[in-house]
Order: structure tokens, then sequence, then C-alpha cells
């Protein structure tokens, strides 16, 4: 009788940081890296465009003018989705209408003044510097005395509802602890209590030995598609060293998660030759002022591409109503990645 195969047969795979599963069905896919790949026209930016909102010197939507910044730069979102002066208050009518209010505070950081950059593109320390500024905006953030939680995101590409194309992440930092973050950070300490040790310490010291599902390693950092990945090519850039949060990180290591940053989004480029679009943020501990010995830092990437440029993965019907799937399995995923040029295509231009 034939074996179970994780490569050839429906399965569902855990994931320990959430408790939750997701379906893999490889039969259905078996080879889709050799779908059509589409001929994409990338439009060439320009190093400064006069009607940016980000480029350095020019005039936001609000009439506040950026100033002639060199490097990195960080404001306060003109259009914030949290604000830090609003009434305190709930609604509760019985236990299905309830509500409370939410405090907050919404930063833009702006990786680079050139317009047409982003981070694979960018050198080193360049991106050092926008590591700094996370480590910055961190630290100032989760000082404030509402601040129990700090978001650090990255979202890339018209594709996942970018706005603007100059370089650029958030930061939504707010009173609660958001949903995602709060149940990783249940497993995490479930997992500690129990092993006095860091879970995705052990995770990625195990991934090392298997070496099936990695794809870069330095000093500091191991890149690798997650055992459990939902999207079919997502990926989480991870600590070697138990760390809870990016204020622990040396400056060597900041240097090293640059270089990781790059190294992933550059295999994201090259993958289909076109501009890679992605959300991508890190997940770490918590500001409420509690320890949290549980928590390892973390970068998530969530891709949405799966056969070509123009190929997108939707979660429709059965993701939406039953529980995530892929067809892709995160080894096959891996190969692929690892199979491409160490180079940004563009440099070939």
């Amino acid at each position: 009788m034939e074996q179970f195969n994780l490569e050839n047969h429906p399965h569902r795979r855990y994931n320990p940081l959430t408790g939750e599963w997701v379906q893999v069905s490889p039969h259905r896919s078996k080879r889709p890296w050799q779908g059509q790949v589409e001929e994409v026209t990338e439009s060439s930016r320009p190093r400064y465009d006069s009607k940016c909102f980000l480029c350095p010197g020019n005039t936001r939507a609000n009439g506040i003018q950026n100033p002639d910044y060199q490097d990195t730069f960080s404001f306060v979102n003109d259009f914030s989705a949290l604000l830090p002066e609003i009434p305190t208050g709930s609604k509760e009518e019985d236990s299905l209408f309830v509500a409370k209010s939410e405090r907050g505070l919404c930063k833009v950081i702006c990786f680079s003044p050139r317009h047409n950059l982003t981070i694979p593109e960018m050198d080193l320390a360049s991106i050092k510097k926008v590591i700094d500024l996370w480590v910055k905006e961190y630290l100032e953030l989760g000082s404030l005395d509402f601040i129990n939680h700090v978001q650090i995101f990255e979202n890339k590409g018209e594709m996942m509802g970018c706005s603007n194309p100059h370089p650029h992440g958030q930061i939504w930092a707010q009173e609660s602890i958001p949903d995602n973050p709060k149940k990783k950070g249940k497993h995490l300490l479930k997992y500690f209590e129990k092993y006095k040790r860091s879970l995705l310490q052990d995770y990625v010291e195990k991934e090392l030995l298997i070496k099936e599902r990695i794809l870069f390693e330095n000093e500091h950092f191991v890149g690798l598609v997650p055992f459990w990945a939902i999207w079919p090519f997502e990926a989480m850039i991870i600590s070697k060293r138990h760390i809870t949060n990016i204020l622990g990180l040396t400056e060597n290591e900041r240097t090293s998660l640059s270089d990781a940053y790059k190294r992933l989004t550059i295999m994201y480029d090259n993958l289909f030759g076109v501009s890679f679009p992605y959300s991508a943020g890190i997940h770490q501990s918590p500001t409420d002022g509690n320890e949290h010995p549980e928590w390892h830092i973390h970068m998530s990437f969530y891709p949405p591409l799966l056969r070509s440029a123009t190929v997108k993965k939707f979660m429709v019907g059965y993701e939406m109503l039953a529980s995530p799937q892929r067809d892709i399995t995160p080894e096959a995923a891996a190969r692929i990645l690892k199979s491409l040029e160490l180079g940004h295509y563009r440099e070939k231009y």
C-alpha cells in the first residue's frame, strides 16, 4: 500500500505559534513554477518626484512640508487610523454588542530619500538606518504610558494596497495588544513555561538541522519558509539568539538583520523578475511594562503572488469559510526561492 507523503498527499499542518492549521493540497499543483510567466513592463520611476507626498522637501496633503532628509524620515501619519487624544469610553449591550475606545499613534517611516528604490535595491548601510529608526520608534512609542503594543510593518506594491510607491513602511502603536500577536504570545508563553526555552529558538535549531526549508543564514539570522506557511512564498526571518524585542539587537545583529531583509527581498524580486509585492512586519514583545521572556523577535513576509507576476493567490471560498489552503508545499517553495540568482535582476540591465 502506498505510504503517506507530504509532497504528494493532502494533509493539514499545525502552526505552533497560533494553534491553527493550514490545509495543504500538493497534488493540485505539482510543478507550479512552470506555469506561464507573463511579460510585465515596469514603469521606471525618477529618483525624485515633485508630486510625491513622501519625497524630501515636498508638501504633504495636509500642507506640512517634509524636511530635505538624506537617509530616513518618520512622521505622524496624516491620516492615522488611531489617535492619541480621544474620549475614553465603552459600550456594552448584553454580551452581543461590545465596543471600547482605542487610543494610539500611527507613523510613516520613509526608508530612503530616493523615490525609485525599494529594500532589495538599497545598500546594507541604508537598510541598517531603517532598522535603527525602527529601534528608536519602538523605544519612544513603547515608552508612552498608554501604548502596550507597537506594530512595525511594510506594505509593498499596489497589489498590497500601497498607495505611494516611495519606499516606506508604517508603525501602528496602540493601547490593546491585537489579536494576532496576542495569539502568538499565548502559545509562546505556553511553550516557554513547559520547556523554559524559546519556541522559535528550538524551531530554528531544528530547521537548521533539516535544511529543507532554509533559504539562507548569516551569523545572527535565518531566513526560511515556515513548515506551516499559508501564502505560496511566505517566509520568516528569525534571530538565532533568543531576543524578545528589537531593543535587544546588538549593532552586529542589526547589520545581520539588514542583510537578511535584503537577501529575502532580492529572492522575491528575482522570482518573477518584478518588484515583488508583499506585506511584512515584526512580531516582538508587547510594551505593556511586563517581562515577556517567552517572546522571540521575528519578521513575517506574506506575498500574494503564486505562478507569475500577475497570478495572485486569493483567500476565498474554503479559505474564508473554513481554513487557509495552499497547493505548493513549503518545501517546494523553498527549493524554488533557493534556486534563484543572488544578485538583483535589475543589475543585469
